[in-house]
């Protein structure tokens, strides 16, 4: 552990370019719009500031004075940085609305469902799934009823129906998720829940499109069961749906 600790540490530039490494990242990260790429790398980041932080404190107790107080400028400048580069990313979010939509066309040869507003559907088949809105447009959540199936878990994938463009689709499985089991030849609903690690809401975000900027997307059930077999579609509908404005 000492070795390490001196290995990573002695040197006070080794911490201050790893940083500097991790904020580049983080930089083209966010220039891909992929949300996970995104999530990824302010946790190393995050890890990185936390060298400079330690290191920091490694130089005061070897009394290394002067390479202390130059990581703690360094941090100190970071944080202002980091401060204004937040800012940026607000303002270009808000002012920059997404176009994803604004050539798309809604197509009349296919039937093409709304959104439920919290209504419960009458018309229920064996195998069936309605969207339901939330508060705000871009953000839902479901329901799918089912008879008998195993123990297992559902989760959507979607995509836009004249180019099947995928949608959300590095977010949209573990944001989706529904734990289901029906032993029984009757019809049972499950439907989605806060849970920590996927959507403490009981939503999933739609990001491709814009308040406003209504398009059609369809919308698939897959299951996956627990005992390891190879998953499967359930049923596909198609929905008309709005982006969610970040």
């Amino acid at each position: 552990m000492t070795k390490i600790l001196t290995y990573c540490f002695d040197k006070w530039w080794r911490p201050v370019l790893v940083f500097g490494l991790t904020a580049l990242i983080m930089v083209l990260c966010e220039l891909t719009n992929i949300h996970k790429l995104q999530d990824y790398s302010f946790l190393l980041f995050v890890l990185g500031f936390l060298g400079l932080i330690i290191s920091t404190i490694y130089q005061l107790v070897k009394r290394h004075w002067r390479f202390a107080i130059l990581t703690a400028t360094i941090i100190g400048v970071s944080l202002v940085a980091f401060f204004f580069y937040s800012i940026a990313l607000f303002w270009k979010d808000q002012s920059m609305p997404d176009t994803y939509a604004d050539n798309l066309k809604i197509p009349t040869n296919l039937k093409i469902n709304e959104p439920l507003d919290q209504t419960e559907p009458t018309d229920i088949a064996d195998i069936d799934f309605y969207i339901f809105n939330s508060f705000q447009p871009g953000l839902y959540s479901y329901a799918v009823w089912t008879k008998k199936i195993e123990s297992g878990y559902c989760y959507l994938k979607a995509f836009e129906v004249t180019h099947n463009d995928p949608l959300s689709a590095d977010r949209l499985k573990e944001r989706s998720r529904i734990k289901v089991f029906n032993s029984s030849d009757t019809t049972a609903k499950f439907e989605m829940t806060a849970r920590e690690g996927y959507s403490a809401e009981g939503i999933f975000t739609i990001y491709e499109g814009d308040w406003g900027k209504p398009y059609a997307a369809r919308f698939e059930v897959w299951f996956v069961p627990d005992n390891g077999g190879k998953e499967r579609k359930l049923i596909e509908k198609n929905f008309k749906i709005e982006g969610w404005q970040r």
